[in-house]
């Protein structure tokens, strides 16, 4: 089971680099194996932003977390 913990430790690597670009990523909830997150400032509309959160995030993720299965943006 993936805990709020674990995904935190990726978020908490990933976020300077979102938030160098004037954007931030917020945690929202970890169940059945998915993370919830929600983009704010210069990400919210940007057309990298889902780049960004797919191929950097989720990937990392996949990769540390064992048992990881999805990302879903609100």
């Amino acid at each position: 089971m993936v805990t709020r913990e674990q995904v935190e430790v990726v978020v908490e690597r990933i976020r300077p680099f979102i938030q160098n670009d004037g954007g931030d990523i917020e945690l929202v909830e970890v169940a059945d194996n998915k993370a919830t997150v929600r983009m704010s400032g210069n990400c919210v509309g940007c057309p990298s932003a889902s780049m960004t959160l797919f191929m950097g995030l989720e990937q990392a993720l996949r990769d540390e977390v064992p048992g990881f299965d999805q990302l879903v943006v609100v």
